[in-house]
């Protein structure tokens, strides 16, 4: 997630994979010998007939508005812990945030006790889900795990927004995602299981990172499934080193979003440095103005954690500009649309305690 022409755009890419404690960020271990020359099977999905729609699946996009949310970092690391971050997050910010954001690592089973505890509290959920080697997952080795989260998520009963391999863009993710090629195949393979299943409360979320449709080196748009096969775009927008603009950061995914008939996410945002006094609200202030001036994006998700490994800080600890700044943008009645139904059409499964 951070960033000075190479040397900028390489610390970019490490800092997008920044949530260490909770989420391997390249899961390529496991890779059966002799996948190197597999051919991917052909799309396994039927395409949708409406060009306009987002398909149904998962969550109904507000009409007007969009929803704010928040991956929070715990002290904690289990459902009752991360409930309390994401709740004294909310609280400081107003207490109009919709959304509650969890990552999980590819092995680990969800929905859980968190999604559990965030519905409790009324919260639409995105689940970020970090995907493995998408050559052995076209394979059919991991089809039992695949089928298994699918039933997971149908049983959970609620509309959820999935992010599956975010990110998928960056340079040090090559070993396991291999290529455009291979990501594609690999989406295809994994959303024809969900499908067979019915897990169909479940919206599937493209989010390469933003930096990825400025840099050709990068060709983010590369790896799109395909409109028949997404039912929501995203992107992660941080400033870097440099302090690019959230806009700037923003107008070229905006560019490929606008030929794409899908709602946007905001995967991840905020800023990681300390910068020059005020810096980090005057950025924080550019993302509220162009949200409300981008109606097709209809969600967005702070990032709030610190690091050392490399360094970053998106809290507001000892900011408490940037916090008034926030709270600004959270208490917005344009960020507080309604939410859909959020109970669950059966006994959602007690799986995890992740």
């Amino acid at each position: 997630m951070v960033l000075r022409v190479r040397r900028a755009l390489a610390s970019l890419s490490i800092l997008a994979c920044l949530v260490p404690a909770v989420v391997a960020c390249d899961s390529g271990s496991g890779r059966p010998s002799g996948q190197a020359s597999f051919v991917p099977p052909p799309p396994s999905v039927a395409p949708r007939t409406d060009p306009v729609r987002t398909t149904g699946r998962g969550p109904e996009p507000p009409e007007k508005g969009a929803w704010l949310g928040a991956w929070v970092q715990p002290e904690f690391h289990n459902p009752a812990g991360r409930a309390t971050a994401f709740e004294a997050f909310d609280q400081a910010a107003g207490g109009k945030l919709t959304v509650a954001h969890m990552f999980h690592e590819w092995n680990k089973p969800f929905p859980g006790d968190t999604q559990t505890a965030f519905n409790a509290m009324g919260k639409l959920q995105m689940i970020s889900w970090s995907g493995t080697d998408t050559r052995s997952t076209v394979s059919g080795v991991y089809d039992p795990l695949i089928r298994q989260r699918a039933e997971n998520v149908k049983a959970f009963g609620i509309p959820v927004l999935l992010r599956y391999r975010w990110e998928m863009d960056r340079p040090n993710l090559r070993a396991s995602v291999h290529s455009p090629e291979d990501y594609i195949a690999a989406w295809k393979h994994i959303r024809a299981i969900f499908t067979e299943v019915g897990a169909t409360n479940a919206a599937w979320v493209w989010c390469p990172h933003a930096d990825g449709f400025a840099n050709p080196e990068r060709d983010a748009a590369a790896y799109y499934p395909g409109d028949d096969q997404v039912d929501w775009l995203c992107a992660d927008v941080y400033p870097g080193t440099e302090w690019v603009s959230f806009a700037e950061r923003m107008d070229h995914f905006m560019a490929f979003a606008s030929k794409h008939p899908r709602p946007v996410v905001i995967g991840e945002f905020g800023p990681t440095e300390k910068g020059r006094p005020g810096q980090r609200a005057d950025w924080l202030r550019g993302v509220r103005g162009y949200l409300k001036e981008h109606p097709q994006i209809k969600a967005a998700m702070y990032f709030s954690g610190r690091d050392t490994k490399p360094v970053y800080d998106t809290t507001f600890d000892d900011d408490p500009e940037s916090a008034a700044v926030f709270r600004e943008l959270a208490t917005d009645p344009y960020f507080s649309p309604p939410l859909p139904n959020l109970s669950p059409t059966s006994a959602p499964p007690s799986t995890s305690t992740e």
